[in-house]
């Protein structure tokens, strides 16, 4: 139970990695916000988070519109007294193609899901954890944003890359307030995206991994349970690479 007591948001926590991190953080004793636009997905997490003893509540949100942002910034603090830890999870991609034929509205979705809900998370939540005397942001960024795209996804390893400078930077500002600022990037993940592959193309993705297989939800939320806890005090402005072996930095 290393995040026992702990106050937690978790954005784009409907599906996927979020999914799997916020019901890592609530089976490790958080009370934990599960944010996302979809209210349909999101309320199904937090229900069965409830169902299996955890503690969960929703609140939709737009991560790209500040106000937004702030509410369950808010709400973590009226539901649980604090906010310990802000897992920013919710991203978007455009459709993998040569980055001359994306178009201008793409680009601008990418960078707002991806990146501007990062510096709103971060305008929002430094003042809570100032207040709790202390306070982490989990960043979720990519392999892509480690290395470059390998697959013509050149806008979003764009927003991934930011996100790491982003973290750095800010880890520097925050540091005297006790605040931590990491980043997880993970690699190809197992995913309702990636099972929509055929069998051709997953064998193309796994034959780069030394490990061989894609990488489970699971897997990176015991990371970032981990970067949650007290026992991860020392580390600022890094990022920790979960991918297999793929890429090693």
């Amino acid at each position: 139970m290393r995040v026992q007591g702990k106050s937690i948001i978790v954005t784009g926590a409907g599906g996927g990695i979020g999914e799997g991190i916020a019901r890592r953080l609530a089976e490790e004793g958080a009370s934990v916000i599960v944010n996302d636009i979809n209210a349909a997905l999101g309320e199904k997490v937090v229900a069965e988070i409830a169902q299996a003893g955890g503690k969960a509540s929703f609140f939709a949100a737009d991560v790209t519109k500040s106000a937004v942002v702030l509410a369950p910034v808010e709400a973590a603090v009226q539901r649980h007294g604090k906010l310990d830890a802000m897992v920013n999870n919710a991203g978007w991609t455009h459709r993998n193609r040569p980055a001359l034929e994306v178009g201008e509205d793409e680009f601008d979705k990418c960078y707002a899901v991806n990146m501007k809900s990062i510096y709103l998370s971060t305008i929002h939540a430094v003042p809570a954890f100032r207040a709790n005397k202390g306070g982490s942001f989990i960043n979720i960024a990519s392999t892509g944003g480690r290395v470059g795209s390998v697959s013509n996804a050149s806008i979003y390893s764009g927003t991934k890359g930011a996100i790491v400078m982003f973290s750095k930077s800010i880890a520097r500002e925050v540091a005297a307030d006790g605040i931590l600022v990491n980043c997880v990037a993970p690699g190809t993940m197992d995913t309702d995206l990636m099972r929509n592959l055929s069998p051709e193309q997953l064998k193309a993705i796994t034959d780069q991994v030394p490990l061989k297989r894609l990488g489970h939800p699971e897997e990176v939320a015991r990371l970032v349970a981990f970067m949650a806890s007290d026992a991860f005090g020392y580390a600022t402005g890094a990022t920790y690479d979960i991918n297999g072996g793929w890429v090693m930095l």
